[in-house]
Order: structure tokens, then C-alpha cells, then sequence
């Protein structure tokens, strides 16, 4: 496989992924929504005194998906797709998709925490993928899908054992996500960057992400 192709998902795989996705995001996207709407007024008025933001780094599956339903949140400035957790320097795509690596394909978020809270980010996280099963989202297997949260100070640590607590009552088994300290986090190659607002007509973006982010839209819309 060439360097800068992007492997499409088979068929198989996006009705296996789609079958898994039914949890309720998008109610709770509404409710992020509107919180944010009601304080619309006094975020712009902090907006105009502070330029300050955050980054959180979260792995659920792959990253093409992830990256699709953050980039949409406000608040959330810049989401960019790579690597992290493992023990190859400058890992390429084709390397990490091995497992031999060490990596996890993540997502990492900058984002405005006068606009959207780490805390709301971790409850949407919660939401977009399953948490209970190891190493694996939907067809997707192996260590690079592990779903994890890298921290990147004690205050985020915290707040993600605080939320996976909570997180832990809505599911019928146990969470195996990962809490580990952030190392290093490499970007991962451009074409992987923007997946689905530059790939919309692929198989993965039409049979996942495209009937998710239909959704989100009807959901944030009422």
C-alpha cells in the first residue's frame, strides 16, 4: 500500500460499526447545545478578554470518526488526528495499523474552556463509542482502537476519573478505558486530516459518520 493512500473501510466493517453506534449522543449533544446558547452572550463578552485555550487527547476507534463529530462542537477550535501511548518515534499510518507499535489512533482537541469544558468533552466521549470493549470498535481490532484518555495535567486526570465514574453507571459492563499521562502526540499523516469533510462519498463516511452527523444536526437544531 502506497504512502498517502487512506484504506478504505469494507462494507462489512461500516454495518458492523453502524450497528454499534446507537447510543444516545445526540440528546446529549442537545443538552451541550443549549448550555452553550444560554450563555452565548457572556462567552462572547470573555472571548473578547481572553484567547486562551486547551488541548485534551482522546482515543475512541478511528480517528476519522472522532474527528468528524468534535470538530462540529463549539467551542472546540481545532481537531487534528494522530498518534499516541506507544513506543515508536514518528510512527507512520501503515506502522500503527501493525499494533506493533504501541500507538493508539487519537484525536486531539483544541478547545475555548469559556465556550465547552474538558468535562463536556469526556461526556461525549462516554457517547461516541463504546467504552466496554477492549481493543476493538466495531470491526475495528486491535491496540490502535483501545479506547483511552491521555491526561495532559493532574487536573485533567482528575476530572477524567471523576467522569469515567459516572460513566461507568450507564453501561452494563465494565469501562476498560485507559487514564494515562499524555508523552507525546504525533500528527498523524495529511490525508487523514479532515477525512470526512474531504472524503463525504466513501464507504466508511457514508455508512458511519455521515448517518451520525445527520443526526447530531436534527438534534442540535430543536
Amino acid at each position: 500500500m502506497g504512502a498517502g493512500f487512506a484504506p478504505a473501510k469494507s462494507d462489512q466493517t461500516c454495518d458492523r460499526l453502524q450497528k454499534e453506534m446507537k447510543r444516545p449522543l445526540y440528546l446529549l449533544l442537545t443538552l451541550c447545545a443549549l448550555t452553550l446558547r444560554a450563555g452565548e452572550t457572556a462567552r462572547t463578552t470573555n472571548m473578547s478578554s481572553t484567547n486562551r485555550t486547551e488541548l485534551a487527547t482522546l482515543g475512541g476507534g478511528c480517528f476519522w470518526c472522532v474527528e468528524a463529530v468534535y470538530e462540529r462542537l463549539p467551542g472546540v477550535k481545532a481537531v487534528t488526528s494522530g498518534y499516541a501511548g506507544g513506543h515508536t518515534p514518528n510512527p507512520t499510518y501503515q506502522e500503527v495499523c501493525t499494533g506493533d507499535t504501541g500507538h493508539a489512533e487519537v484525536t486531539q482537541i483544541e478547545f475555548d474552556p469559556t465556550q465547552i469544558s474538558y468535562e463536556q468533552l469526556l461526556a461525549v466521549f462516554w457517547e461516541a463509542h463504546d467504552p466496554t470493549t477492549l481493543n476493538r470498535q466495531g470491526g475495528d481490532t486491535g491496540t490502535q482502537y483501545r479506547s483511552v484518555i491521555f491526561y495532559g495535567n493532574d487536573a485533567q486526570k482528575a476530572a477524567a476519573e471523576k467522569s469515567k465514574q459516572a460513566a461507568a453507571k450507564k453501561f452494563p459492563k465494565p469501562i476498560v478505558t485507559e487514564i494515562v499521562p499524555l508523552t507525546k502526540f504525533y500528527k498523524a499523516e495529511g490525508y487523514h486530516q479532515g477525512y470526512y469533510r474531504n472524503n463525504q462519498n466513501a464507504p466508511y463516511c457514508r455508512a458511519v459518520i455521515r448517518p451520525k452527523l445527520e443526526k447530531l444536526d436534527k438534534a442540535t437544531k430543536h
